[in-house]
């Protein structure tokens, strides 16, 4: 045996550990799951590692996890011959919450901390199934050896802030975590019953891939010539014994390969559970065995809850491949597009090669068969939805859905199909362009849209005062992937999208007398704000506000200004045109005292303040807000 050393938990799995153990748990046989669920992954490693090193696995290729009770020293144990850890690949894995999910993982663990309970979600979601141990274990052992390895190594905690590792001698490949029991409370489940793990087993695990034995008591009927009898050759006594034998607790039965109709829905809401590690139910569930040149079958389940950590980069995709029911890879990003990532399923093609390889599944015409059908048949079900099934749907994934405008240039159209906006028009519901189009003017030959940041920001800008006065109706977006939506999605339907902040609007010729009138005080606010505006000019978007700001048509909005800054993007220098409402009396009396002196200073103040008002009415934040109080309370004493 090596030498023990006692390491500290990082301060995320202290904190989650802390949670479980002090918890009101309500799910306390969720332990089960996720260990059978970690040994099952353990596996189908290994059995994809042995495609290409069999020699590594020839002496114990007879896959399968073990489940060993013991009532009287109250341990629950469970071994799997899978593909098992190094020692530095235990240090790495377990103590620890993989770097790319921390961020993530503690903002839920706040969540949980202030309600003091542990959802399951939590579990699920971030790998740390194993940690569910401590729910139940006032102590856990985990011992593994890894595939080619000389020494094993021994992992063992409280859960209390450290845990001890040391190298040392196992005879197998594969894992096996010992459990030291917690005294049940009253009315809790025993652990340790065998009654109580076959029904666990039974419930959440049943289709598991590989056999989950356990060794249990089982009655049978005394051999006759054993059995003492009387007289008359009656049986006397007992004509069953007890006997221990290894049973099979799961019927190992892949879902996906069952007739649709014979799979209920609890077999389904189960599956679901095991593959994406979430505890809700699938709002869909697609169930379908493709025939034809090729046959394979699929199993897909669409979320009715968005996951945490849905637009991290090194997020997992839900798909799983398999060849003949052996597991081929998870995370496999060839059979959906990014942006459907967050679909959870299963193929089963059994004409692929089972030493495929990620590169080889690019080029693949199979695999392209398979993906293009799989969009397919998520659009056809998504169309299929009713509003109000399909509108709880979009607020979870809708920003999911936007992201493939820009990358599925086969599918942007039937994408676009599926958006979902608010509207000025709207009464805060949903509507999507195809609505739109039906709704519009007939004299409106575009479609109208406004981005920033709020619902009530946009309703209330008055970018739109035009175009609400004419009774137009404006798609309202509050996604920033809404930048990148209308970026590349320039028309829908032969209906060009338009900008309600770009450009000129074309709506009502600007008043020639009324321009010349003003041309030299705007040239004096453009003089004076040279450095802050590309020019100044007279408004054809204005009713009742007296300046905004505007971009060209293909420039940045300042939504997307905004969002390129927070992400510490640098922007390019853009100026954009400052507008201004002529028909409004803060101009006129402007106009009066440029034409009696242009030397007031005054007018420097009140260019600044137009400016000013511009950017706030759009929700910007000014350079000098303080310049900005004290001009607006001079103002205020002078008119009261």
């Amino acid at each position: 045996m090596g030498t023990k050393k006692t390491r500290k938990f990082k301060t995320e799995v202290q904190q989650l550990l802390h949670l479980i153990i002090n918890s009101l748990y309500s799910n306390r046989e969720i332990f089960v799951r996720e260990l059978i669920s970690n040994a099952s992954d353990a596996i189908d490693k290994a059995r994809f590692e042995e495609q290409t090193k069999p020699d590594l696995f020839a002496d114990d290729n007879d896959y399968h996890i073990r489940i060993s009770l013991d009532s009287e020293n109250k341990t629950f144990q469970i071994s799997d011959n899978g593909i098992g850890m190094t020692f530095d690949e235990v240090n790495d894995n377990i103590g620890t919450i993989a770097q790319s999910g921390t961020a993530a993982f503690m903002k839920a663990l706040e969540n949980s901390k202030k309600e003091n309970t542990l959802s399951p979600e939590l579990i699920g979601q971030f790998g740390v199934g194993f940690y569910s141990a401590f729910i139940v274990a006032d102590k856990v052992m985990l011992e593994t050896r890894a595939p080619g390895e000389n020494t094993a190594v021994r992992w063992e905690s409280d859960g209390k802030g450290s845990y001890t590792v040391q190298e040392i001698e196992k005879d197998t490949r594969g894992t096996t975590i010992t459990l030291f029991l917690k005294d049940p409370e009253e009315g809790e489940q025993n652990f340790t019953e065998e009654y109580t793990i076959q029904h666990i087993v039974k419930k959440h695990s049943d289709f598991v891939t590989y056999p989950v034995v356990m060794n249990v008591e089982k009655s049978e009927p005394i051999p006759e010539n054993e059995l003492i009898k009387d007289s008359e050759g009656k049986p006397i006594g007992d004509t069953f014994k007890k006997v221990r034998k290894d049973e099979t607790l799961n019927s190992m039965k892949a879902i996906w390969s069952k007739a649709k109709e014979d799979v209920s829905d609890k077999e389904h809401e189960e599956f679901y559970k095991h593959i994406s590690h979430n505890w809700d139910k699938p709002i869909e569930i697609i169930h379908k065995k493709f025939e034809g040149v090729t046959e394979y079958d699929v199993l897909m389940y669409l979320p009715e809850k968005a996951p945490m950590d849905l637009f991290r980069p090194e997020r997992k995709h839900g798909m799983q491949l398999y060849c003949k029911r052996v597991f081929i890879m998870d995370d496999c990003k060839e059979l959906l597009p990014e942006y459907l990532g967050f679909v959870q399923g299963v193929v089963d093609a059994p004409d692929l090669n089972l030493n495929v390889s990620r590169e080889i599944l690019q080029e693949d015409r199979l695999v392209r068969n398979i993906k293009k059908n799989l969009v397919k048949q998520i659009f056809s079900v998504l169309e299929g939805m009713d509003k109000e099934k399909y509108e709880a749907f979009f607020n979870e994934f809708g920003q999911a859905l936007k992201a493939g405008i820009p990358t599925d240039f086969e599918n942007k159209e039937k994408l676009a199909s599926l958006l979902r906006y608010k509207t000025t028009k709207s009464d805060d519901k949903y509507v999507s362009l195809d609505e739109y189009i039906e709704n519009m003017k007939e004299d409106q030959k575009e479609i109208y849209y406004l981005t920033g940041e709020s619902l009530t920001s946009l309703m209330n800008s008055p970018l739109l005062e035009s175009l609400k006065a004419r009774d137009y109706e404006v798609i309202l977006m509050i996604d920033p992937i809404d930048e990148w939506v209308t970026q590349s999605l320039p028309e829908y339907k032969e209906k060009k999208l338009k900008s309600a902040e770009k450009g000129d609007l074309d709506l009502e010729k600007v008043d020639d007398e009324k321009k010349n009138e003003y041309s030299a005080l705007l040239s004096f606010l453009k003089g004076k704000l040279e450095k802050r505006v590309k020019d100044v000019v007279v408004s054809n978007r204005l009713k009742d506000s007296v300046s905004c700001l505007s971009g060209d048509d293909y420039g940045m909005s300042a939504y997307m200004e905004k969002i390129m800054k927070a992400s510490g993007q640098k922007t390019p220098d853009q100026k954009r045109v400052m507008e201004v409402n002529v028909n409004h009396p803060v101009m006129d009396k402007m106009k009066t005292l440029f034409e009696t002196d242009t030397t007031n200073p005054v007018l420097k103040d009140y260019s600044d303040l137009l400016f000013d008002i511009a950017i706030i009415s759009e929700g910007g934040k000014l350079d000098n807000p303080s310049k900005f109080s004290k001009q607006l309370g001079d103002l205020m004493a002078q008119s009261i």
